[in-house]
């Protein structure tokens, strides 16, 4: 199997192995550890996080239902790779979703949450400053759970999360390669909308952040996948 960067988290008070497993994997994928399309063994992922394999095979059939994994065989799961038709799906729920909760949350932003918005903020730009995109990608889904988490953690939030667990691998590999309009700080109109408590702004602000940012950087990945696939045919 190939290597990956698996951080392994500290395991929780009263948390069992399955669930630490199942924990750090989910961590794993949502930040882009696992790349679209590698094949990943109970094994190997056993090896790395020094457990026995059976809370590893629970943890990843799982992630089979969430739709992070998808099976081989017995022994082995993958990264499922996303065309770009699937793509945009995804996308579009991630604008639906979230708008909704940023919309929802807004009445509760205090200053506190605020400036562990803007703290958060601050460490995307020093991870991409570092080249170092997962945790970029992780902090950045940190600041949009920060954000709706005051009041859209019941329902909101773990569908929200779901649909991040099918994003993160394909935002490693499109990050890969960014340019400085991805750079710019996307989330300077969250804090205006937020200041203003302009319901309005804050819905169309997380729009243009999903949008402009991981949209764009998604979509264009999608389609270079696609024509290498072609070019290959030919």
């Amino acid at each position: 199997m190939e290597a990956i960067g698996l951080v392994s988290l500290g395991r929780l008070p009263m948390e069992s192995m399955k669930q630490w497993v199942y924990r750090n994997l989910r961590l794993a994928i949502m930040t882009g550890r696992f790349p679209p399309g590698l094949p990943v063994t109970i094994q190997g992922i056993a090896e790395m996080l020094d457990v026995s394999a059976m809370p590893v095979r629970e943890a990843l059939h799982r992630l089979v239902a969430d739709g992070a994994l998808q099976h081989l065989d017995n022994r082995r799961v993958r990264v499922p790779d996303v065309d770009p038709e699937k793509f945009d799906e995804i996308i579009a729920a991630r604008i639906a979703l979230e708008t909704v909760a940023a919309e929802r949350a807004l009445p509760l932003i205090d200053p506190v949450r605020i400036v562990l918005l803007q703290n958060i903020d601050a460490e995307i730009d020093a991870a991409y400053r570092a080249g170092n995109i997962e945790q970029a990608i992780e902090a950045n889904f940190a600041f949009h759970r920060c954000l709706y988490e005051v009041r859209s953690s019941v329902v909101l939030l773990p569908l929200i999360e779901t649909v991040w667990l099918r994003l993160g691998p394909l935002m490693r590999a499109a990050a890969e390669n960014l340019g400085e309009s991805y750079r710019f700080d996307r989330h300077a109109p969250v804090f205006a909308a937020i200041a203003a408590k302009d319901g309005a702004a804050l819905k169309a602000a997380i729009a243009a952040d999903i949008e402009e940012g991981a949209g764009h950087l998604g979509y264009q990945r999608c389609l270079d996948a696609k024509s290498r696939q072609l070019a290959a045919r030919k």
